[in-house]
């Protein structure tokens, strides 16, 4: 398994395998783990070890990124770009 992966290409990833998930569907899959991302925080639900994902605050930060990037490629954004634009907008408000 690949350690370490770039921001487009978890972006092509994620939409090779979620390609028939529309604007609607992917926005409500966020909301969804969002919600479980709050449950897992509010019990404070970590990883122990490499084995027990399931049902803690990693699983479920992982699966909020991964509803982000789907969302994201429902609308046809580069994330990478996106990250890019605002980096420079957040420097020129800094200055």
């Amino acid at each position: 398994m690949k350690k370490s992966i770039r921001l487009r290409e978890l972006q092509e990833r994620i939409g090779e395998r979620e390609k028939s998930r529309g604007k609607n569907a992917a926005y409500f899959k966020l909301v969804e783990e969002v919600g479980e991302l709050a449950e897992v925080i509010r019990r404070n639900q970590r990883l122990k070890t490499k084995q027990t994902i399931k049902g803690t605050v990693e699983e479920e930060l992982y699966d909020v990124l991964r509803s982000v990037v789907a969302l994201a490629n429902a609308y046809n954004i580069d994330l990478e770009e996106c990250r890019l634009l605002k980096e420079a907008y957040q420097d020129m408000r800094r200055k």
